[in-house]
Order: structure tokens, then C-alpha cells, then sequence
């Protein structure tokens, strides 16, 4: 049978303007042949009213960007109108920037304060410049700040270039000497400012000199928010007393919750073993049992976590996740050091935390240990005991060094003589407790034996003092710092980088306990370290939950 002849009218049915007319075109695939700026003004402005357009058989949807339905010369003045580049960037902020009036102990606190107001601008009066000059000397860690504080102002100053053509109204970009994160400027007070105070107040206090600036400040720029940032909780209830805002200085913070700090333990859900035991890989490797997991649980698992399950009838699993990739997660079953067998330099673990804590220190392959925990549950303790064991039994370490925060509890108690051993004697009472306590198990030398075991003990600890850590490196040395929630972020990177090959550092504190002005547990070194540290494969974290030092103790905890 021959083949039927093809249509004749092959160019009318695939004529490209019937073609356009009768079938919707994508306009993600079209391209228009009117000018790139009228193209713009049509996908982003209305579209014209119905008036406007010529009548068609099938009209195409309403905002399409046909190039027949509006000619260039009928289109109305709105639709003809490029679009506003607004459109196409982010949206700028609405009213003037904010201006903060920064106290002295902010900067003395954090010598970068002034670069982390992002886009508003920075106030400095002139008292605030005074009491910085009044505080640079000396070699305290405020003075050292005081010192960078004067340094960046002096690097804004210079930017400007000739000073006698500098207009101190119109301020100093502080990006200028590199930090691209400030959007701002930083203003000075050049004149002197006229205010009133309660007749309550002393004018001649710094605090309340400040205070009448922001009010000031307030009556002349009243278009403008203005507000004192301030570390000093007096100076915050003054101002808001007197209607002036006042916030605290938040930057500094880690965590604005201290119940949102990492713990490092992870209970494991009750159905555990029915949602990834399908998938589940296990085997062998030196004494220990590896467990390879997929599924919901991975994405909140961290490396070094360890993780629990503890369900009736069943054996308890104690692990720690050693590693994570994609999608799957490797667990390693922990040893016991509850048992007396195991124990370390005869200290064994009363409970969970602290199992999981000699699981960390005594693992070579940490080199940043962090201990938090309320008084009493055995950080110290346990710190020493896994330090001993490893200098003098593996001796995997040369030495111990033992150092901690001079910020006493009461009234200090003035001058101390000796050298810097002896001057650090009183502040390590916990210490010689503790050591106490470890050398009580020698009894079988008798007296004399544990007398040369306590001269053994003691000939490889040392203890340091932070005032002359800056510049030293430790090789292959436990470094123990105590009382490390009065650290600040600062301080804590100090003694950090000392470490050298082989160092182990491990931090212990209680961020219930915090002694240093102007740090609480959120902007307190010890959280700062125990956030950054999180998740890095030679660093871990175990917050211990149950005080072990006596019933009393446990008692007192409770109801005190």
C-alpha cells in the first residue's frame, strides 16, 4: 500500500505567529527581542490593565512577556520604567544606624569591642579615654588590654590621613584598617557636653559623667537610638533608672543559655537496637567491639560523644563514636573502669561520668580534655590519678604541671613569700588534698616506702604560675589547669598554644563557681573552649553529674 502524499499546507500549520497565539509559551525559555531594560521592567512590574492590551482570539495568561501585547510606544509610563535596583539586592535597613556609648570596662574587657557593632556606629566619650590612660600601665591582663585599645584608635587616627582636614562630626569608617565586618563609625567627644543629673548623683564620678553624655546625646540626635554598653551592672541599673537604654555587652558570650553547653554524653533512644539493627555492622579489633550505625541518629552525633543505653533485662552499652562519615557513624565499646581491676593509680569510677572520664584521660590519642562538674565529683582527683599513672607508670609523659587562676574567694590575704612554687603553695590546697588521698594506698611499703613515693610524687609535678606562661612551650607534658572557669577566652587561647608535640592539656572547673568580675558561664574561657573543641577527633568533653566526695557534701549541694 503506497504511502499517503504529505500535507500541502505544511508552512501554515507551523507558522510561528499561529504558533504564538494558540499555545502558551515558557517564559523561563523564551527569549524577548526587546531591549535587556524593557525586558527587566516586564517580568518585575505589574502587568498593564486589560484595557491597555489589543484584543487577541486566546489571550495568554496575565503578566506573560509576549513581545506583541504592549508596542513601546502605548506603554504606559509605569510599565516603560526600568525596575529599581532595591529589587535586586538585599534589603538596606530602614531609619539611622544605632549609636553605642561604650563604658571603659567594655574595652578593657575586649580590646575588639570596637568592631563588633556591625553596621552602627560607636561612641567614645572623653572620661572613657581618660580612664584607659589611667590603666596602661602595669602587666596585668586589663593593662595589656588597655595597651591594644590605644594601639587600634591610634590606627583609626592615622587613617585619616592630614589631621587638619579631619571633621570630627563626620566620624571614622572603622573598616578602614581592616576589619570588614564594621559597617560604622567611630565618633569622639571634641566639645564639651552640657547635662543635668539628679542632684542625687556626684558629677565628678566617671560613671556619671558618662551617663550625662547619653543624655545628651539623646536631646541632640533625638531621631536617633541611642545606648550604653556597659559590664557593670551598677552603671546598667543607674542609666535605666534615669530612662537611658542600657545593655550589657554580649559579644563575649559563647552560649546565652549555660543549660545549652555540649556535655559530651548522649542517652541512645529505647528503641535503639529495632531502628538500626538491620543495618548494623560489628566486629573485633583490640579488646574492644565496633558497631557501624545509618540512620536518624547520625546527623546528632559528634566524634568523642559517648553515648548510652540502658535498658532493663539487657545489657547496658557504654561507647564512644570514634568516627563519622557521611551517613553512617562508628561506635567504640569503652573500658570498664568501674571495676577495681582497671583501676587508675587505685581510683576506679563510682558512676557513669566518671567512667566515661577516665575513658578520655586515659586515651593518648586526646590532647584536650575538658572536666566540668559541681564540687565534689572527682575531676581533680581523677586527673591526677590518670596523670600519675601515665608519667610515672606508662611514662608516656615527662612531667605534670599544675597551674590555676589566682582570684581568691575572699579578702586576699596580701604579700606571700618564696619563689613562684612557694607563692602558688596556699592556691593549691586541692592538690595536696588530693595527693593525699592517692599515696593513702601504699600501705604494703610501709612508712618509709610511702615517704618515698610522696618525694617521687611530688618531684615530677610542678606548679606554675599564668602570670609567666606567655612564651613557653610544653614538650611532652600533662599541663593541668584548675579553676579554669575564671579564664577568660583569652587567657584559655593563651595557655592552649603552649602545648607543644606531645603536651596533653586538660581544663577542669565547675561554671557554677565563678569568681572573676565581668564573666559568667556564658562568656566564662572554659565554655568558650568546650564550643570550639567540640566535634575535633583529639579533644573531648564530659560534664560529671553526681558529687562521689561524701553524703554530707551531697547533702549540702542540695539544700544550701
Amino acid at each position: 500500500m503506497p504511502l499517503p502524499k504529505p500535507p500541502a499546507k505544511r508552512g501554515t500549520i507551523l507558522d510561528p505567529s499561529a504558533f504564538d497565539a494558540q499555545a502558551a509559551p515558557k517564559p523561563a525559555r523564551r527569549t524577548l527581542k526587546a531591549p535587556a531594560e524593557e525586558s527587566v521592567a516586564l517580568e518585575l512590574q505589574p502587568p498593564p490593565p486589560p484595557a491597555a492590551a489589543p484584543p487577541v482570539v486566546r489571550p495568554a495568561p496575565a503578566g506573560l512577556p509576549v513581545k506583541a501585547a504592549v508596542s513601546p510606544a502605548a506603554r504606559p509610563a509605569s510599565v516603560a520604567r526600568p525596575a529599581p535596583k532595591a529589587t535586586r539586592t538585599r534589603s538596606a535597613r530602614t531609619g539611622p544606624a544605632k549609636l553605642f556609648v561604650l563604658d571603659t570596662n567594655v574595652l578593657m574587657h575586649d580590646p575588639m569591642s570596637l568592631f563588633r557593632f556591625e553596621e552602627h556606629d560607636v561612641y567614645l566619650p572623653m572620661i572613657t579615654l581618660e580612664e584607659l590612660d589611667g590603666h596602661k600601665k602595669g602587666m596585668s591582663e586589663v593593662s595589656r588590654n588597655v595597651r591594644q585599645v590605644s594601639r587600634e584608635l591610634d590606627a583609626l587616627a592615622a587613617s585619616q590621613g592630614d589631621s587638619s582636614k579631619f571633621d570630627p562630626a563626620a566620624g571614622i569608617p572603622l573598616a578602614r584598617t581592616g576589619h570588614k565586618d564594621a559597617g560604622g563609625k567611630l565618633f569622639f567627644q571634641t566639645t564639651f557636653v552640657d547635662f543635668k543629673l539628679p542632684d542625687g548623683l556626684p558629677q565628678g564620678k566617671a560613671d556619671n559623667q558618662i551617663l550625662g553624655v547619653v543624655q545628651a546625646l539623646r536631646g541632640q540626635q533625638p531621631e536617633r537610638e541611642i545606648v550604653l554598653v556597659s559590664k557593670d551592672i551598677n552603671m546598667r541599673i543607674k542609666a535605666r533608672a534615669l530612662g537611658l537604654p542600657a545593655e550589657d555587652y554580649f559579644n563575649d558570650k559563647t552560649l546565652e543559655d549555660g543549660d545549652l553547653l555540649y556535655t559530651g554524653v548522649l542517652a541512645l533512644p529505647a528503641d535503639f537496637w529495632e531502628r538500626h539493627g538491620k543495618t548494623m555492622e560489628s566486629w573485633q579489633q583490640g579488646g574492644s567491639t565496633f558497631y557501624r550505625i545509618s540512620g536518624p541518629l547520625v546527623p546528632s552525633l559528634m566524634i568523642n560523644q559517648f553515648v548510652y543505653l540502658e535498658s532493663p533485662g539487657n545489657a547496658p552499652l557504654y561507647a564512644r563514636v570514634t568516627e563519622i562519615t557521611g551517613k553512617s557513624a562508628v561506635l567504640k565499646t569503652l573500658k570498664d573502669y568501674t571495676h577495681a581491676k582497671n583501676g587508675v593509680w587505685g581510683v576506679a569510677a563510682r558512676n557513669r561520668e566518671q567512667n566515661f572520664a577516665l575513658n578520655l584521660l586515659m586515651d593518648p590519642d586526646c590532647d584536650f580534655i575538658t572536666l566540668t562538674g559541681t564540687a565534689g565529683t572527682g575531676k581533680t582527683l581523677m586527673t591526677l590519678a590518670a596523670a600519675l599513672s601515665q608519667v610515672l607508670d606508662e611514662r608516656r609523659y615527662t612531667e605534670i604541671i599544675v597551674t590555676r587562676v589566682t582570684v581568691p574567694v575572699g579578702e586576699d590575704i596580701g604579700f606571700l613569700p618564696g619563689n613562684e612554687e612557694e607563692k602558688m603553695s596556699p592556691w593549691m590546697g586541692a592538690l595536696d588534698d588530693n595527693l593525699e588521698v592517692l599515696a593513702r594506698g601504699e600501705t604494703a611499703a610501709g612508712e618509709w616506702g610511702r615517704a618515698a613515693t610522696n618525694d617521687l610524687v611530688r618531684s615530677k609535678i610542678k606548679i606554675k604560675s599564668l602570670n609567666f606562661m606567655r612564651g613557653r612551650t610544653f614538650l611532652n607534658k600533662i599541663v593541668i589547669i584548675d579553676e579554669a572557669q575564671n579564664l577568660t577566652p583569652k587567657q584559655m587561647k593563651t595557655l592552649i598554644t603552649r602545648a607543644g608535640p606531645g603536651t596533653k592539656i586538660i581544663c577542669l572547673g565547675n561554671l557554677a563557681q565563678i569568681d572573676t568580675p565581668y564573666l559568667t558561664e556564658g562568656s566564662s574561657g572554659l565554655t568558650f573552649a568546650v564550643d570550639r573543641f567540640k566535634g575535633w577527633p583529639h579533644a573531648g568533653h564530659i560534664t560529671l553529674a553526681r558529687g562521689e566526695r561524701s553524703r554530707l557534701a551531697d547533702f549540702a549541694s542540695e539544700v544550701l
